[in-house]
């Protein structure tokens, strides 16, 4: 019989999670960013927190993704000179660090998606997530 390992968990302190959650989705600012800059949604896992950007105008090359202590900035910019603003900007404030934990992200099909794991340990620095 093989024994599971029990996750090794980053302390979080779930009621500020989940306070923190009620808040970023009731903020009217989070719809109003929907909107005007482009549409994230968080998920929760287990092992991970992962947020989602619809970016369906723009190429993986035009996307970046950047980690600064308990921020997430989400950064997207049309290459090609356009009359109409195509650069499009969106941060997400944690209530824990998440430079300190692994983080990685895919774009496919118009989708971002930034993992953010409970469980592997990251550099601890402020850095580019690199796209595949």
């Amino acid at each position: 019989m093989i024994k599971k390992k029990p996750l090794q968990n980053q302390t979080f302190d779930f009621d500020l999670v989940e306070k923190w959650l009620e808040d970023y989705f009731l903020d009217p600012l989070t719809a109003y960013n929907d909107l005007t800059q482009f549409q994230i949604d968080l998920y929760e896992t287990e092992k991970e927190w992962i947020v989602e950007a619809i970016l369906s105008e723009f190429e993986a090359s035009e996307i970046k993704v950047y980690i600064e202590e308990k921020k997430l900035i989400i950064s997207a910019s049309k290459s090609s000179p356009s009359p109409k603003d195509q650069k499009r900007i969106r941060s997400i404030d944690f209530p824990f660090q998440i430079i300190k934990q692994d983080v990685t992200a895919t774009f496919l099909n118009g989708i971002l998606e930034v993992f953010i794991s409970k469980t592997e340990k990251g550099l601890g620095t402020n850095r580019f997530i690199t796209l595949p």
